[in-house]
């Protein structure tokens, strides 16, 4: 007897049809499972074979022969747990029909027979939808995840009695899973006091997606403020969404939502993490900490702290906005287009340059600084100094503007910037390549003569100079959109990227 039954597998943030085959025939009795399979798939045997039995259904003294094609990609996880029971008792002629293929079957089994729920449902029905398939026979947990899928069947079942019944045309309960409702912190800018220049920073750089680095002494406000940067982003489309949600799903992070995230990540990696944890990888990989802020904040408190290699890592994601993953079992792409934050202090203990309350040597300061490197510090679009804040300053918040008023003039500059940019790949005013320089940020003769005398003054290099003119172009962007003006350029040289030798003459 022979049956087939389709199923998943998750690669990636995408997902690849899989055909789980039973053969049963005369021979020794013998359970096999071919496939290129990785070590979880090949436990499933004992799983399926124990689970049958609780559930009543003895496996026959034959040989027993399961194939998950296509045998040329390596078969990882253990939502191939269900599939494999159903194609076996299809086999067997407990389930009527053997040709399970318009049936995608995804979960994983229990000892007892109980279906439990697997990471990556939402791209394996994205995947089955696309390949025509109209029903999907999910774990009850993840039902509301796989319901996201339109014009997509979904039926839930809670063991495999269940999956039994409803493949024989039976009437089976209808599960919901209910799912967990969390509160997420709320954040707005008119909670903060005070730090006027690191507002306005903050402002630019949402409204071209730059990156921007804080510094300054405990206690500033630095972490509350770049909680809040994502409230003055602009909402996410349904693209976006859709690709932030199955990097979730793939994570196991996607929890019993009832929607596809439609809220701009923030994402706080402590600087103990590892390379692979920032930016994916693994034995079996995954997507990082970069992915999971995909159209979001990646947030790096104490920057300082952070491993030397681990820090470098994000040089080629910033810049490719995308992680490729290489193995021997093939390549993976994540997609890593966010808005770097980082803050850091000035010093060791914090305080420089106060002499009345810092107690670092000049040398301890560059050994400090010295633990991030110019080509980081290259990529840092914006610089901004973090003052401690005053007594005054922390009362009479009631004039502070919020993050929607915020947010409503990010939408204007980004909105000029589609227009500007449209029929291109470049999207923001901080992606403007180099070339480009002179297209979209042109100058006037009188602004042309300032950024000489600064390129001059400041000594400058052409990397610092772009940067500078991408910053003054978003800048001009918030004040209407038209050309760009001295006023906008000597804004953008107070965010100027910081420079080892401006910490020396302060000291």
């Amino acid at each position: 007897m022979y049956s087939v039954v389709s199923c998943a597998i998750v690669h990636g943030i995408d997902s690849i049809l899989v055909r789980a085959e039973t053969d049963l025939s005369s021979g020794l009795p013998v359970f096999e499972m071919v496939g290129f399979l990785g070590s979880e798939v090949k436990e499933a045997r004992e799983r399926v074979r124990t689970a049958m039995i609780n559930c009543g259904y003895s496996l026959p003294i034959k040989r027993i022969t399961v194939n998950l094609s296509p045998a040329n990609i390596r078969k990882s996880g253990s939502g191939f747990d269900l599939p494999i029971a159903i194609s076996i008792l299809a086999a067997m002629g407990v389930i009527s029909k053997s040709d399970l293929t318009d049936v995608v079957v995804v979960g994983e089994l229990g000892l007892n027979g109980n279906i439990y729920p697997v990471t990556g449902v939402l791209p394996m029905i994205l995947a089955a939808s696309d390949c025509g398939k109209r029903t999907c026979l999910v774990p009850v947990d993840n039902y509301r995840e796989a319901s996201l899928v339109p014009d997509m069947e979904i039926v839930a079942v809670r063991d495999l009695s269940e999956a039994v019944a409803y493949l024989n045309g039976e009437g089976i309960k209808e599960h919901r899973s209910e799912g967990v409702i969390t509160e997420e912190e709320v954040s707005d800018f008119k909670f903060i006091n005070g730090q006027r220049l690191l507002r306005r920073a903050c402002e630019i750089a949402a409204a071209g997606l730059h990156n921007i680095l804080m510094i300054g002494p405990p206690g500033s406000g630095k972490t509350m403020i770049a909680r809040c940067i994502p409230t003055i982003l602009p909402p996410m489309n349904l693209k976006e969404q859709m690709e932030l949600s199955k990097i979730y799903s793939v994570c196991g992070k996607f929890d019993e939502r009832s929607s596809l995230m439609d809220k701009r990540p923030f994402r706080a990696p402590h600087h103990s993490i590892s390379q692979a944890g920032l930016v994916g990888g693994g034995q079996v990989p995954h997507p990082g900490e970069v992915s999971l802020a995909h159209g979001g904040v990646l947030f790096l408190d104490e920057l300082t702290e952070f491993n030397r290699s681990t820090m470098e890592s994000l040089r080629a994601p910033l810049e490719d906005r995308q992680v490729t993953v290489v193995r021997v079992n093939g390549s993976f792409t994540y997609p890593a287009q966010f808005m770097l934050v980082a803050a850091m202090n000035p010093c060791r203990c914090g305080y420089f340059p106060d002499l009345k309350r810092c107690s670092c040597t000049q040398a301890q300061i560059e050994r400090y600084l010295g633990r991030i490197s110019q080509p980081m510090l290259d990529r840092m679009d914006i610089c901004v100094e973090a003052p401690r804040l005053e007594f005054k300053e922390l009362h009479g918040g009631d004039g502070n503007e919020c993050s929607e008023a915020i947010r409503d003039t990010v939408l204007c500059a980004l909105m000029l910037q589609k227009k500007r940019f449209a029929g291109t790949e470049i999207g923001y005013n901080s992606r403007i390549p180099a070339r480009d320089i002179e297209t979209y940020c042109r100058l006037g003769s009188k602004e042309e003569k300032f950024m000489e005398d600064m390129y001059q003054k400041l000594s400058l290099t052409a990397r610092t100079y772009h940067k500078l003119l991408r910053v003054a172009r978003t800048i001009a962007d918030l004040d209407g959109g038209g050309d760009i003006r001295i006023s906008h350029l000597t804004e953008c040289i107070c965010y100027r990227t910081i420079e080892k030798t401006d910490w020396e003459q302060k000291g």
